[in-house]
């Protein structure tokens, strides 16, 4: 299989499980018709030894409601908060002994004859594969060695988005202080043609947004190392969003949610910066409200906001 963007490694964990992540990913784009057809047999409840079925059983949700809650809107952790309050909570104990028998799936079972045939078919044999996770991983063009690349993972990228004056840069920092993280401001990378064209009153197109959003990337990747890295970037378009973070594992977008009066009167009050008054009205009819970020009251104080986010993504 192609490597999807936006969707992550099956060792990928949302707070303690594996997999969970995974299966929010394809929900989402199958819904948007971005799921290659290729994967929608191992969609859901069809057989018991899928690996959503199985999520979803150790859960005690349905995969419908899952999917639904899933499209209605709200971050992983907030999803996965929501399935064990439906199905009931599960403890630490049965978390961890959970998902070690989910990254040991293949590995000397009742499907290990099975999962040889498929690394065979799909010309990897004799790279060390004994899991289906790392069969996976293989097959979508992920590294070898993949549980214990993610055995550790967590969050370490948390982009701040919203239109002009809801808030992004305040609150950015103010997270990113918090957590003792990095912080990048969006608007800072924008090369000086972009800027001047903002500021005469001008919209950027997307050709010319493309090489902005690269450099955000860029030097979000180059500066969350170990410790983590927070963005502030207007991130409009689900395109754009995609392009500062393609595979969801380790990223969480928090969507500054803002009325135009409250963003407009900012903005009057904001002095020397290159977006004007003028321009809100552009940015609110180019916004694609996200469905899988964190959404939060742009009218809160900033206090209040960062200690949403750190509780809403499990930043302690």
């Amino acid at each position: 299989m192609p490597r999807v963007p936006g969707l992550r490694s099956p060792h990928a964990r949302v707070g303690r499980l594996v997999h969970f992540g995974r299966m929010l990913d394809k929900a989402r784009l199958h819904a948007r018709g971005r799921l290659p057809p290729g994967y929608e047999p191992n969609l859901g409840e069809k057989k018991p030894f899928l690996l959503d079925a199985r999520c979803c059983r150790f859960l005690g949700v349905p995969y419908a409601e899952v999917v639904a809650r899933t499209l209605a809107g709200g971050c992983d952790e907030e999803v996965l908060a929501w399935a064990h309050a439906r199905g009931g909570a599960r403890g630490d104990e049965s978390c961890h002994v959970w998902s070690s028998f989910m990254v040991k799936l293949g590995w000397r079972d009742e499907r290990a004859e099975a999962l040889r045939q498929r690394i065979a078919a799909a010309g990897i044999a004799g790279a060390g594969i004994e899991t289906s996770f790392e069969y996976i991983d293989a097959d979508e063009g992920r590294p070898p060695g993949g549980t214990a690349l993610w055995e550790g993972g967590g969050t370490n990228l948390v982009v701040v988005m919203g239109v002009a004056g809801s808030g992004k840069s305040i609150v950015g920092r103010s997270l990113a202080a918090a957590l003792g993280w990095d912080f990048v401001e969006g608007d800072d990378l924008h090369p000086a043609e972009n800027v001047a064209k903002m500021a005469s009153g001008t919209p950027l197109g997307d050709a010319e947004r493309a090489p902005w959003l690269e450099a955000v990337r860029a030097e979000a990747e180059s500066r969350r190392g170990a410790k983590g890295c927070v963005v502030a970037c207007s991130a409009l378009k689900e395109a754009y969003r995609l392009a500062l973070a393609p595979d969801p594992a380790q990223s969480r977008f928090v969507y500054l949610k803002s009325e135009f009066e409250l963003a407009r009167g900012r903005l009057v009050s904001r002095k020397g910066h290159f977006m004007k008054e003028g321009m809100l009205r552009s940015q609110f009819d180019a916004l694609e409200e996200p469905t899988a970020a964190l959404t939060a009251d742009a009218s809160q104080e900033p206090s209040a906001l960062v200690a949403g986010i750190r509780a809403g993504l499990g930043l302690a």
